[in-house]
């Protein structure tokens, strides 16, 4: 097993400014982390969903690890409609809450933290969209559903269904799989298929050894640390192309 890393950017990090936000969506409102550098200027911005447990602390790291890297980072509690990923005692227990969310109450309360991206006056305008696990595949079904994002990346999600929705994407698409993992790569090929059916801009890598959430480095059993920071690499790499000017 990987030796676990609580935090690659302490919460306090002077270079940034982070803290919790509301972001208003037709539900109401929705509770996000926002972290971004303190130095200013107009930069793009990335939009980062969390895994099946909810808003934990590690995403919260994610974002702050964008935003040292140069992005306005807005992570949303998309358990918010439901009380909020802080009431939940156990993982399961936000597990099972998630389970009861449907597509469309995600891209809704999404719409919402994009919304509110577009109102800050120190983003560009430039918008991109990340998740992981269970927001992976919400990343790529927001694609399907947003014309507005410069940029999708998927971890390890599941496809949107039916697949030919990818039609929609108005943006490059970047993702990273682990070889692993049984659930997802069989709809690895399919969607390599489908994007490049509708012509759609992508780069797609699977890592060999590396099982499902091998980015999460407060997993022992999951944490790849070559992969992850081969795909961390990647991403920021791609938000810089496609989230530029």
């Amino acid at each position: 097993m990987a030796e676990t890393v609580a935090h690659f950017i302490a919460p306090n990090d002077p270079g940034l400014i982070s803290e919790s936000v509301q972001c208003p969506a037709k539900s109401g409102n929705v509770t996000a982390y926002l972290s971004r550098p303190k130095d200013g200027g107009k930069r793009g911005a990335v939009v980062v969903i969390h895994e099946n447990r909810g808003l934990v602390d590690h995403i919260k790291d994610v974002a702050r690890r964008f935003a040292k890297d140069g992005f306005v980072a807005l992570a949303p509690d998309l358990l918010s409609r439901l009380g909020g990923t802080g009431q939940y005692k156990s993982p399961d227990d936000a597990i099972a809450a998630i389970r009861t969310l449907t597509n469309d109450m995600v891209v809704e309360d999404l719409h919402g933290a994009l919304a509110y991206l577009k109102k800050l006056d120190f983003v560009s305008g430039r918008l991109g969209v990340v998740g992981y696990c269970w927001g992976g595949g919400q990343s790529l079904n927001f694609a399907t559903k947003c014309k507005d994002l410069n940029a999708a990346v998927v971890y390890y999600g599941r496809n949107p269904d039916p697949i030919d929705q990818v039609q929609n994407i108005p943006c490059p698409v970047l993702g990273n799989y682990g070889e692993d993992d049984p659930n997802i790569i069989p709809g690895v090929e399919p969607l390599k298929q489908a994007l490049t059916k509708y012509g759609k801009k992508f780069d797609i890598k699977v890592y060999p050894g590396a099982k499902h959430a091998f980015n999460n480095n407060t997993s022992a059993e999951r944490y790849h640390p070559e992969a992850a920071r081969d795909a961390w690499a990647r991403t920021v790499s791609f938000f810089k192309q496609s989230l530029a000017g």
